[in-house]
């Protein structure tokens, strides 16, 4: 047997690790509705020109939204563009059949801004990256009539 370390594996390897866990979670909880595959999506927020000037990458997988990052270029910070776009992804998020959703953000990103918009602090990991601190923050998603 070998042990071996991969910056940059083949797709066929990653896709046995991939099934893999899926088989083993379908046999553990084969009712599980997070057994379907993950939805990745994007939101582009763009100008009257058509450039991104801030945008999410997020996915939908095991009934959660998992927020994986949002930027905003740095003359539209502050003026609800990232509101309007969180609250897009929450919607989108919903529809596919997320009951909550989580985010990780460092402690000179935008934790002030997901606890204005509703989120709320689960943990804390102290000196990650080193000097800083990492937080993790969940909200309950509720659909909107």
């Amino acid at each position: 047997m070998n042990i071996e370390i991969e910056t940059d594996p083949l797709q066929r390897d990653m896709d046995i690790l991939s099934q893999g866990i899926i088989d083993y979670n379908q046999s553990e909880i084969p009712d599980l509705e997070a057994n379907e595959a993950e939805v990745k999506f994007f939101v582009f927020a763009k100008n009257d020109t058509g450039q991104i000037i801030g945008g999410i990458r997020a996915a939908c997988f095991w009934n959660t939204l998992h927020l994986e990052l949002l930027w905003m270029s740095e003359e539209c910070r502050g003026s609800g563009i990232g509101k309007r776009l969180i609250s897009s992804a929450e919607n989108f998020a919903i529809v596919n059949a997320c009951e909550q959703a989580l985010v990780e953000t460092t402690s000179w990103q935008a934790k002030p801004f997901y606890e204005k918009n509703g989120y709320e602090l689960i943990a804390t990991l102290n000196n990650r990256p080193k000097g800083h601190s990492s937080h993790y923050l969940t909200k309950k998603l509720v659909r909107q009539n």
